[in-house]
């Protein structure tokens, strides 16, 4: 069972709180929070069953299999259940909702999903998105550029596993644990920790250095992988601790020659001369 973490997230919605906690990975929000934002109704739990059954009538059967009872924090401070749903599933919500309030947040949906399908036409526009997105969160060009050369990278691996009979998700995942244990010392899950993230991106809160060793490790990967012929799982993942190695044995000289290490608790952002460009 995936586990719940017990700490309850405020988002701010429209300058109002919603509650939302982490669930299967990812961020689960308080739907009737999000019901009595955008509808000002006082009676929230009442009007969102209602609307489940509008939805199904619409279509969405699934929607009980899309919400789950997670403990939330309650205005009286003790932790109790109540119907949770994801991104996807709440902006399904949303669109259901017949109130002025919502409109915006249709009229977001309706654009978004308009870029999306210009980014396909267009791969480059998808590219200038993301880098706009991590200027816009205050990430030098520098960083930008090793950040998307590094997406590349994977990207370029990713597509070698899948020519190699490398199964997705749970495969991959194993990969890239091995790149990072033998680079780093650490896998993504414990690098998280060691950064104190939870649901954060790792590499966006990596430093240069970091995001260089990262990408030597899974360039060394992939280039192992073509010059071995690598097929299957347990080859590559041969190639993949290789590769993490070629990638850890420079991180450890750099380390010796240095006198300083190169993994670090710290966000790229939350770094002094980082926060010194970003207010000038």
């Amino acid at each position: 069972m995936t586990k719940q973490f017990t700490v309850t997230k405020i988002a701010i919605f429209q300058k109002k709180e919603i509650r939302k906690t982490i669930y299967q990975n990812e961020w689960w929000f308080s739907i009737i929070d999000v019901i009595e934002v955008l509808t000002g109704t006082e009676r929230s739990r009442k009007y969102w069953n209602d609307l489940k059954k509008k939805l199904i009538k619409e279509g969405f059967f699934e929607v009980s299999e899309k919400i789950g009872q997670l403990k939330l924090k309650a205005p009286d401070g003790k932790m109790r259940e109540t119907d949770c749903a994801n991104t996807e599933t709440i902006f399904r919500i949303i669109q259901a909702i017949p109130s002025p309030k919502a409109e915006p947040f249709k009229r977001w949906l309706a654009r978004v999903g308009y870029e999306r399908i210009k980014e396909i036409e267009d791969p480059e526009l998808a590219t200038k998105r993301t880098r706009a997105i991590y200027k816009a969160k205050g990430y030098s060009n520098a960083w930008v550029e090793k950040r998307m050369r590094g997406i590349e990278i994977r990207e370029t691996l990713t597509d070698e596993w899948k020519k190699r009979d490398v199964k997705e998700d749970k495969e991959y995942a194993i990969l890239t644990a091995e790149i990072s244990k033998a680079t780093f010392g650490m896998t993504p899950s414990e690098y998280q920790k060691f950064k104190g993230l939870k649901k954060e991106n790792l590499r966006d809160h990596m430093n240069d250095l970091e995001l260089i060793f990262t990408m030597l490790g899974e360039a060394s990967t992939t280039k192992i992988a073509q010059n071995k012929n690598a097929r299957g799982f347990k080859k590559n993942k041969l190639a993949a601790k290789e590769g993490g190695d070629v990638a850890g044995k420079a991180r450890k000289e750099l380390e010796k020659k240095s006198n300083e290490k190169v993994s670090t608790k710290k966000n790229y952002l939350q770094e002094p001369e980082n926060k010194k460009r970003l207010n000038k």
